[in-house]
C-alpha cells in the first residue's frame, strides 16, 4: 500500500503539471487561431471592399439608367411607333439588368432581390402604358400614357426604391 501512496506522490502533481500545461497551450493556440483568422478577415476586406463599393456603383448607375424617363431619352428615335418604342424601352432596361447580374456576388440577396424587383416593375409599369394601343400609333401617344401611368403610381419609384436601398447597404460598410 505504501508504494501505491509513493506512486500517487508522484502521479498526482505531474498530472496537475500536464493539465495545467495542456490547457495554457490549448488557450495560446485558440488565441492565435483567432488572431490569424483576423488578420485573414482584414486582408480579405481590403481587396474586396474596393470591389464591393464599385458593385455598390454600378447598382446605383442600373436604376438610374434604367429610370424610364432616362430609358427613352437614350432609345427614343423620332418617327418610332408605340410598338418599336415599347420593345427598345424594354430591351433596353433588360439589357441593363443583364450587364450588371454579376454585381449580385457583391451585395446581399436580399438587396439584389430589391433590384430586381424593381425592373421587373418598371418593365410591368411599360406594359401597363401600352395595353390597348396599337402597335403601329406613333409614340407620342404612348409616352404620355407612360408618364400618366408613373404619374398614378407616384413617387419614389421602386427604382428609386432599389437606389436608396444601395446607398443604405454601402453605407452600413463604413
Amino acid at each position: 500500500m505504501e508504494a501505491f501512496f509513493e506512486i500517487l506522490k508522484y502521479t498526482i502533481p505531474s498530472l496537475v503539471v500536464f493539465a495545467t500545461a495542456y490547457f495554457i497551450l490549448q488557450q495560446q493556440i485558440e488565441e492565435q487561431n483567432s488572431r490569424m483568422a483576423a488578420r485573414l478577415r482584414s486582408e480579405g476586406l481590403k481587396r474586396t471592399l474596393p470591389l464591393r463599393l464599385q458593385a455598390y456603383e454600378r447598382l446605383i448607375l442600373l436604376c438610374d439608367r434604367a429610370a424610364i424617363p432616362n430609358a427613352l431619352l437614350r432609345v427614343r428615335m423620332p418617327g418610332m411607333d408605340t410598338g418599336t418604342l415599347k420593345g427598345a424601352l424594354m430591351l433596353a432596361i433588360n439589357q441593363e439588368f443583364e450587364h450588371n447580374t454579376s454585381q449580385q456576388l457583391y451585395v446581399s440577396d436580399t438587396l439584389w432581390q430589391i433590384i430586381r424587383l424593381a425592373k421587373e416593375d418598371t418593365l410591368q409599369t411599360i406594359t401597363k402604358a401600352a395595353e390597348g394601343l396599337p402597335p403601329e400609333d406613333p409614340d407620342e401617344q404612348f409616352i404620355n400614357r407612360l408618364f400618366a401611368v408613373l404619374t398614378e403610381i407616384g413617387e419614389p419609384s421602386s427604382l428609386q426604391r432599389a437606389a436608396i436601398a444601395t446607398r443604405t447597404e454601402a453605407g452600413a460598410l463604413f
